[in-house]
C-alpha cells in the first residue's frame, strides 16, 4: 500500500515537472504588459487581438479545417489498414506493418523534406490540400495502432455468425464489428486530429506568406516579435490539446469497461 502511494506521488511530481513550464504561457496571455513577462494586472487585450488579427485568426481557422478533414480521412484509411493487417497472414504482415509505422519512426525533418519535395513537384505547397495530405500521412500510424489494439480483443467468429445469417461484408462490419471497435476508432480519430493540430515541422516546409497553420504562426511570432498575442495563441492551442486528451482518457475508461 505504501509503495503504491509513493508511486502515485512520484507520477504526480513527474507530471508537474513536464506540465508546469508549458503552463507559464497562461498567465502571460492575460498580461497587461506589451512584452512576454508575468502580468502586473489582468487584461484580455491579447485574446481580442488574436481574434481581430486576420493572420492569427486565419491561421487558427486553417488549422481547424485541416485537422477535421485529416481526422476523417486518416481514420477511414487507418481503420481499413488495421483490418487488413489483422486478417493478413504470411511473411508480408511484418513489412506491411513497418511500412505503415514509418512516418511515426522516421525523424520528422527527414519526413518533412520528402513531403516537401513531393509537394513541390505537384504544386501542393502553400495549399489547403497540401497540408491535408501531408498531415494524413503523419496521422495514419496513430489510427492503425489504436484500431489494431481494439481488433486484438475482437472475436472474428461474430462476423462469421453474421454472414451465416445473411449479412453482407459491409453490413457485418457496420452492425457487428464497428460498434465493438468504436472506442479504438474514435481514439484514433482524436489522435489524428491532435497530430494535425499540433504539427509544426512539416507545416513549416509547406507554409508560405499566405498559408500558415497556427503552430507555424506561433513559431514565426516567437522568432520575429515579442507580441504577447503569441501567448494567447499558445494558451488556446494548449486548451484544445487538453480537451482532446481528456476525451481520450474518457474513451480509454469506456474501452476498459467494455
Amino acid at each position: 500500500m505504501l509503495s503504491r502511494s509513493v508511486l502515485r506521488v512520484w507520477c504526480v511530481l513527474v507530471g508537474l515537472l513536464l506540465v508546469l513550464p508549458t503552463l507559464v504561457v497562461v498567465p502571460i496571455s492575460f498580461s497587461d504588459r506589451r512584452s512576454l513577462m508575468l502580468p502586473r494586472g489582468f487584461s484580455l487585450q491579447w485574446y481580442v487581438n488574436f481574434f481581430q488579427d486576420p493572420q492569427w485568426y486565419g491561421a487558427a481557422l486553417l488549422t481547424l479545417r485541416v485537422g477535421v478533414v485529416v481526422a476523417v480521412i486518416a481514420t477511414a484509411l487507418g481503420t481499413m489498414a488495421a483490418m487488413a493487417l489483422h486478417s493478413a497472414l504470411g511473411q508480408w504482415r511484418g513489412p506491411a506493418r513497418a511500412f505503415l509505422m514509418a512516418p511515426m519512426i522516421v525523424p520528422g525533418v527527414i519526413t518533412a523534406i520528402g513531403i516537401f519535395y513531393v509537394a513541390l513537384k505537384t504544386g501542393l505547397t502553400q495549399s489547403y490540400w497540401g497540408f491535408v495530405l501531408a498531415h494524413t500521412v503523419l496521422a495514419i500510424p496513430f489510427v492503425v495502432v489504436t484500431v489494431t489494439a481494439s481488433l486484438a480483443g475482437f472475436d472474428g467468429q461474430l462476423v462469421k455468425a453474421a454472414a451465416s445469417l445473411g449479412a453482407g461484408p459491409v453490413s457485418a462490419f457496420r452492425k457487428v464489428m464497428l460498434p465493438l471497435i468504436a472506442p479504438g476508432v474514435v481514439t484514433g480519430a482524436l489522435f489524428a486530429f491532435l497530430t494535425s493540430f499540433d504539427e509544426a515541422i512539416v507545416s513549416i516546409f509547406l507554409s508560405g506568406p499566405f498559408a500558415q497553420t497556427l503552430p507555424v504562426k506561433i513559431y514565426a511570432s516567437v522568432t520575429q516579435t515579442f507580441d504577447p498575442t503569441v501567448a494567447a495563441a499558445s494558451t488556446l492551442l494548449l486548451t484544445v490539446t487538453t480537451v482532446v486528451l481528456i476525451l481520450f482518457g474518457v474513451l480509454s475508461v469506456v474501452r476498459e469497461r467494455r
